[in-house]
């Protein structure tokens, strides 16, 4: 293989004397890659030495490294070396003895295993998802001593490494505080030793030789939050207070449509004035879906929203509910009254369906649910770039979008109905403690 330009800067970096190093950049920019290969380079010249790679989720990390990325690196920089898998283990072995295991965080049994182990090498893989405790934790295991042995030269110890790569999320993230302001992200103060942290960009740009011919143009073509990650590579600033972090959705998410079995599905609507035709400048009418699966969890499984007409998000709703086997339709009756019901009545007759009223803002609906998105309560099945841009903009101070969350609010009023007792509970909270803030957004 021939590195590109930035690899070459990248490999002078991860050649230097800092032990933990940061590569931060857009999609596909080859950041994983180049880490593999230089992991099987030690793995080779240390025999003996242990090596491992960590995701937040096993499941991802088997599926876009172990079974992928790393194979294909292999054939292409290492195609004479063998190795092998051995896979209910979820480890490999390499050269004269190496070992490369693979584990996910967010299973306590079998991290707790896999970090009985002491390494000379942790790759800790999308750490834009993975808690700074596990990190902490995952570091103290980075003690192997093994001696590092090329053909012709004296055996000498080798250095302990540490990689971590991300399409860099927010500036409030530890990677960001740790890395490129060089404090520490617990007590905020200068790091100790700051020369031992080193980081460097890549972005698909850099990247292009090896990537499909319209790619980027894919990249240009999404929203500007999203091109800020996944195409330029750059943190993001930060919203105060935010209530839901994209990184807390990021994790949890579901891209293999794998879920339990639902116990419950509604679908929600959170309507506007809008019509069939004159509507440029009306909200559009929030139709979201979600489902209540059997391990406790609740499933967003799709955004139907629209721009139209009673008619026309009638029939939308309607083909929701059919489509998923939805228990029933509930919806915001503040604007419409009873209007609402009978325009799904009309869709579907006999169609189950429940009425909910704001009767605080769309804030203080929305707070209940930022701590089960933090806890995985709160699952994607996909994504859905319009509606967490909108959840992206609250905060405990307000809403900072620019246009009404029609979704997101459609989005809190299935949760709601899926999670009664914390609507319950926020309710009392509020009517002992009100916030004039949260009656900004109605």
């Amino acid at each position: 293989m021939k590195f590109t330009d930035r690899q070459i800067e990248a490999q002078e970096i991860m050649a230097g004397d800092a032990t933990h190093i940061l590569a931060v950049g857009g999609s596909r920019s080859g950041k994983t890659f180049l880490f593999l290969r230089n992991i099987v380079m030690r793995a080779l010249k240390a025999p003996g030495s242990r090596h491992g790679i960590f995701r937040f989720r096993l499941s991802h990390l088997i599926a876009t490294v172990y079974h992928d990325t790393f194979p294909k690196m292999m054939n292409l920089c290492f195609p004479d070396v063998s190795w092998t898998p051995h896979n209910q283990e979820k480890y490999l072995t390499i050269g004269d003895g190496s070992e490369i295991w693979f584990a996910g965080l967010d299973d306590k049994e079998r991290t707790e295993k896999v970090l009985g182990f002491e390494f000379v090498t942790l790759f800790l893989n999308e750490t834009s998802q993975i808690p700074y405790d596990s990190v902490v934790l995952a570091r103290t295991r980075l003690s192997q001593q093994v001696e590092q042995k090329i053909q012709g030269r004296q055996p000498i110890p080798m250095k302990l490494r540490a990689y971590y790569d991300e399409n860099p999320p927010r500036k409030n993230h530890w990677t960001y505080r740790e890395f490129i302001e060089k404090i520490s992200p617990d007590t905020r103060q200068p790091l100790f030793n700051a020369a031992d942290y080193a980081y460097f960009y890549m972005n698909p740009a850099d990247n292009k030789e090896n990537l499909a011919e319209n790619y980027l143009q894919q990249l240009d073509a999404m929203p500007a939050r999203m091109r800020i990650r996944f195409r330029d590579g750059r943190f993001s600033d930060a919203t105060p207070n935010a209530l839901f972090s994209e990184e807390d959705v990021d994790k949890w998410r579901v891209e293999d449509g794998a879920i339990p079995d639902l116990v419950r599905v509604i679908v929600a609507v959170d309507p506007s004035g809008s019509g069939d035709i004159d509507n440029a400048t009306n909200d559009e009418i929030g139709i979201v879906v979600v489902g209540l699966g059997t391990d406790g969890n609740a499933y967003v499984l799709e955004d139907v929203t629209v721009k139209a007409g009673p008619s026309t998000w009638g029939k939308t709703a309607i083909s929701a509910y059919d489509r998923h086997g939805a228990d029933c339709i509930i919806a915001e009756i503040n604007f419409g009254g009873a209007m609402v019901n009978q325009t799904i009545q009309v869709a579907r007759p006999r169609t189950p369906f429940k009425e909910v009223r704001a009767s605080r803002g769309k804030v203080a609906r929305a707070e209940p649910f930022s701590a089960l998105y933090e806890q995985g309560k709160i699952r994607h099945v996909g994504r859905f770039v319009e509606m967490e841009d909108e959840l992206s903009g609250f905060s405990t101070n307000g809403y900072t979008g620019s246009k009404s969350p029609n979704r997101a609010d459609a989005l809190i009023w299935g949760l709601a109905e899926l999670f009664p007792i914390m609507m319950q509970a926020t309710k009392k909270k509020i009517e002992a403690h009100p916030l004039p803030i949260f009656n900004r957004w109605r």
